[in-house]
C-alpha cells in the first residue's frame, strides 16, 4: 500500500454500504458495538417488544402445526391421577382418536392431558402438547411427540382451535372450563363452523348442563338451541362418531 492509500485509509471508514470520512468516522465496528454495548434494558418489558414476542409465538405455532393433518384437541385436569378411571378413559380416547386417523392435541401437561397423549402415542398416532409458561413448572409430559411452549394463553388458545377439527372435554377445572366455554362461544357466534364439542363423563358434567338449562336458558341469557352446541356422553365409540361426523371426517 502506497503512502497515499495509507493516508486515505486513516481518514476513511467503510461500514457495510456506508462510507464515512474524516470527522464523521466512528470508532469500532457495527458488530463490536452490538456485542459490547451494555445499554438500557427497559425496552424488553415494553409493549413494542412484547408485540414481537407475540408475533414470534404465532409464527412458531403456525410453522410447527401447519402440516399436522386432522386433529382433535383433548382437555382435562392436570390433577387427574394416573390409574384412575378418568385417566384410563383419557388413554382410551387418545388411542381411539389415533386409530380413527386423528392427531391428538393437549395442553401437554400431566393428568388427563398426559393420558390422551399416551393413548395417541402408544397407538402410533401424532401426539401434540401445547404447553404454557406458569409460575409453577409442569413441563411437557413424556408422551408428547411434538411440543410447543407458549408465554401467552391467547396464542395457545388460537392453536388449539385453528389446528383441531373438534374438542373432547374430559373432567377438569378452571382451565378446562375456560377452553370449553371459549370453544362454545366461537361456535355460537359462528367464528368457527363444523366444530364438534364433546363433554365426556356425564356424572361430572351433568350439573353444569343443568345449570346452563335451568339458569342461563331459563333466565334468557342463552337460547335453548345453544344446548345443541355440545354433546354429553360416556361412550368412547360415540365420541369418535361425533367428532368424525361433525368435523367432516378424516
Amino acid at each position: 500500500m502506497g503512502n497515499a492509500e495509507e493516508e486515505r485509509a486513516l481518514h476513511e471508514q467503510r461500514l457495510g454500504p456506508v462510507v464515512r470520512r474524516r470527522h464523521q468516522m466512528r470508532p469500532g465496528t457495527t458488530d463490536q458495538r452490538l456485542l459490547d454495548t451494555q445499554g438500557a434494558t427497559h425496552w424488553v418489558h415494553e409493549d413494542p417488544f412484547r408485540v414481537l414476542r407475540i408475533q414470534s409465538e404465532f409464527v412458531e405455532g403456525f410453522g410447527t402445526l401447519a402440516e399436522l393433518g386432522p386433529a382433535i384437541s383433548v382437555f382435562g385436569s392436570a390433577r387427574t391421577p394416573e390409574g384412575s378411571p378418568e385417566y384410563e378413559a383419557g388413554v382410551r380416547i387418545g388411542r381411539a382418536l389415533a386409530e380413527a386417523g386423528f392427531g391428538v392435541i393437549t395442553g401437554g401437561g400431566p393428568g388427563a392431558m398426559e393420558a390422551a397423549n399416551r393413548g395417541a402415542s402408544e397407538a402410533g398416532g401424532v401426539s401434540v402438547g401445547l404447553g404454557i409458561e406458569l409460575p409453577y413448572e409442569q413441563g411437557l409430559n413424556p408422551y408428547v411427540d411434538i411440543g410447543v411452549n407458549f408465554r401467552y394463553f391467547f396464542v395457545r388458545k388460537t392453536m388449539f382451535v385453528k389446528y383441531a377439527q373438534g374438542f373432547v372435554v374430559l373432567p377438569g377445572g378452571l382451565g378446562t372450563l375456560d377452553e370449553c366455554f371459549e370453544a362454545l362461544t366461537l361456535v355460537q357466534t359462528k367464528k368457527v363452523t363444523r366444530f364438534p364439542i364433546v363433554l365426556f363423563g356425564s356424572s361430572y358434567w351433568q350439573g353444569l348442563v343443568d345449570w346452563v338449562t335451568n339458569t342461563l336458558i331459563a333466565q334468557g341469557k342463552a337460547s335453548a338451541q345453544d344446548l345443541e352446541l355440545f354433546h354429553l356422553t360416556d361412550d368412547i365409540d360415540e365420541v369418535i362418531d361425533l367428532v368424525t361426523k361433525e368435523s367432516g371426517g378424516v
